[in-house]
């Protein structure tokens, strides 16, 4: 079984069913994964900020940095592999208070919110979500049949 890992700032997409799809210690980060069951594809994106208006130089130079175009990018990369973005599962994680006890930054709050804006505004439904918190998050999901783990301390469970 092959893993294909998502790094920070960084967006992957397959339909290879021996491979996983992993990304690692999700903080104010958010975790997307994508899954069309019919097509049997699978998408995840590792994004750090919320929107790419803050850098469009940066954002032209690595899309999957923001929740926009990190999206954008990832739709197209999963489209050319024969998915449908009415057919996708969508479930997030992450978004966590890390390293801003007293939430000046709240990077996780904005990103979890330009995720759903963007997610509304392609007509696109979350089916789970697991957001907030103060522990890292590392996300499994399997392209055979999308089931997605989440890995967060001690605790391992399927979202």
């Amino acid at each position: 079984m092959a893993t294909i890992v998502v790094n920070v700032s960084d967006a992957k997409a397959s339909g290879d069913a021996a491979a996983t799809l992993a990304t690692y210690s999700l903080g104010s980060c958010i975790g997307v994964s994508l899954y069309d069951p019919q097509a049997q594809v699978a998408g995840m994106l590792h994004f750090q900020l919320p929107t790419s208006t803050l850098d469009p130089a940066k954002a032209k130079q690595n899309p999957a940095m923001f929740a926009d175009s990190g999206m954008a990018h990832l739709l197209d990369r999963l489209t050319a592999l024969g998915a449908d973005r009415r057919r996708l599962r969508v479930r997030l994680a992450g978004a966590a208070q890390m390293f801003d006890d007293g939430g000046v930054f709240n990077i996780g709050k904005r990103n979890h919110a330009a995720i759903r804006k963007f997610l509304w505004q392609a007509g696109m439904l979350i089916d789970k979500e697991e957001i907030g918190g103060t522990a890292p998050r590392t996300l499994y999901l399997r392209v055979v049949d999308g089931v997605l783990t989440v890995k967060s301390g001690a605790d391992t469970h399927e979202m």
